[in-house]
């Protein structure tokens, strides 16, 4: 039986996190209502206490989502904690994500501290916030590079104190998928009481793993996966919306479901990459210019046979209208035909080799020969049937 996958959407907050990307209140409702509509589960709204405009993101967000959770991030602090509340007491449905770091290097070196008063901290701060009537989703910070019996016993602890979901973050994008995926199999093995709580996968994409080693946790008993719409996020980025979504539509065997409604991808993705002022790059998974398109002779030739030669997704499927057949020098005669079809001129045999020539000599002085080009090169031979 297929098992559903909550997405955690953190666009609005880690996301947010990229210098030159802040958003104002009102465009952070307009695209949490756009995340609402997309399908995901869970929106992280924002760190309540670290600004007034933050605060009023989460109580706004909190107002316009209807049966989204809206959730809030927290340090394991009092403070942080009584303002997450508080920024979400318009919420239907309200999660406090708080939590501390796990691994010695943020133990010793971040907070100065131990084992044994992190543990105790961590215990605290998920009971105290359970307390405030909301969820509670508690993050162990760097558990990538945690040791993994502590990490075991904090997931415990921290789950018998109250926590509905624990999140097990590659901080630093440190982990290999195999090693991440053991990391998540041996939590769902080892910690005796996981059955009453979620566990839940955030990477970062450091090394470029974060998607691999995302569907990794997932594949081995996480259920929630934390992502950003085109994989913003702090440093190199976080693991990608899109990418995971179509992953698990794509791989049927690994009977995993997210409710994403995947035609509205793209939109959603145009949207963020504008009011973020941060564009996509055109080779990204998914969403990037590149995605469909196919310039390559003996790519196109294959494509325009049969689609599934080369593309694993219907583009219509994340709301791209269609494949694009891009003409340059690497093109072949079946795409040229193509376009020129197309364009009302039906060319072949020793006809269409003299157009070719004619198009290769236009396309090594272009990086891409356009339809005014075509109209161009066949009006200058006379010889060739006209529409």
């Amino acid at each position: 039986m297929s098992k559903k996958i909550q997405i955690f959407d953190t666009t609005l907050r880690d996301g947010e996190q990229v210098p030159g990307c802040q958003l104002k209140t009102e465009e952070k409702v307009i695209i949490a209502r756009e995340l609402e509509a997309l399908g995901v589960d869970v929106i992280e709204a924002g760190f309540p206490i670290s600004s007034p405009g933050d605060f009023l993101s989460v109580v706004e967000i909190s107002k316009a989502v209807k049966e989204t959770i809206v959730c809030g991030l927290t340090r394991a602090k009092k403070e942080d904690i009584d303002v997450a509340a508080e920024a979400l007491r318009h919420a239907r449905n309200g999660r406090i994500h708080t939590g501390i770091g796990s691994s010695d290097v943020h133990i010793k070196h971040k907070f100065r501290s131990t084992r044994e008063q992190v543990l105790e901290q961590g215990v605290w701060a998920a009971k105290y916030a359970k307390e405030k009537g909301y969820e509670v989703e508690f993050y162990a910070e760097d558990a990538g590079r945690a040791d993994l019996e502590f990490l075991a016993k904090l997931t415990e602890a921290v789950i018998a104190a109250g926590a509905d979901v624990v999140n097990i973050p590659d901080t630093t994008g440190y982990c290999l998928p195999h090693l991440y995926g053991k990391r998540i199999q041996y939590l769902v093995e080892n910690v005796r009481n996981i059955d009453k709580a979620i566990l839940s996968v955030h990477c970062h994409n450091d090394l470029g793993m974060a998607t691999a080693n995302t569907i990794s946790g997932l594949i081995n008993g996480a259920r929630q996966a934390e992502v950003t719409i085109n994989g913003i996020g702090e440093r190199a980025g976080n693991t990608s919306l899109e990418e995971v979504a179509m992953t698990l539509k794509v791989h049927k065997d690994l009977d995993l479901y997210t409710n994403i409604k995947s035609e509205r991808i793209f939109e959603i993705s145009h949207l963020v990459s504008s009011m973020m002022r941060m564009p996509v790059q055109p080779n990204k998974a998914i969403v990037g210019k590149n995605a469909f398109a196919h310039s390559s002779g003996i790519h196109q030739d294959g494509f325009l046979k049969h689609a599934e030669n080369y593309e694993i997704i219907n583009p219509a499927d994340v709301g791209v209208p269609s494949s694009s057949i891009v003409l340059t020098a690497r093109s072949g005669r079946a795409a040229l035909k193509h376009r020129l079809e197309l364009l009302g001129h039906t060319i072949s045999g020793e006809d269409l080799n003299m157009v070719y020539e004619s198009f290769l000599v236009v396309a090594d002085e272009k990086k891409e020969v356009n339809d005014s080009d075509l109209l161009l090169i066949v009006s200058s031979m006379p010889v060739l049937d006209k529409p």
